[in-house]
């Protein structure tokens, strides 16, 4: 692919900034303990990156969903990323304090579930 293509641009932009706004979302979440309504709202916003990235990639590669290690891989996050951020708002909506306080732990398993198409992705290419 040609690095000046305009699609490839915008799409390791979004990827990237998905990146930035999960991790820094994760691990505030993990290092403060307790999850909070702006880490909700980052999670969101890494989604609609993720999604939007993985949509510019789709185009690149002639479909949206590829048969490959990367291409299901890279479906089980974002479903993952959806089913996560839908959930740490029902928490917070609920004001369940036990939740509160333990979201952390399923905010990091989808993190690294996610970052294993996002760097698959970068390191191998969109052929993984």
């Amino acid at each position: 692919m040609n690095a000046s293509n305009p699609t490839l641009i915008i799409a390791m932009v979004f990827i990237l900034a998905a990146f930035a706004f999960y991790t820094v979302g994760v691990w505030a979440e993990r290092i403060g303990g307790r999850l909070k309504w702006w880490h909700a709202i980052v999670f969101w916003f890494g989604l609609v990156c993720d999604t939007t990235g993985t949509g510019a990639m789709g185009v690149l590669a002639g479909g949206m969903f590829q048969h490959t290690i990367h291409g299901v891989t890279g479906m089980a996050a974002i479903i993952l990323m959806l089913f996560h951020a839908t959930w740490a708002t029902i928490v917070l909506s609920r004001r369940d304090e036990r939740l509160i306080l333990s979201f952390h732990r399923f905010s990091v398993f989808v993190w690294i579930v996610w970052l294993i198409p996002m760097v698959g992705g970068a390191v191998l290419g969109s052929s993984v």
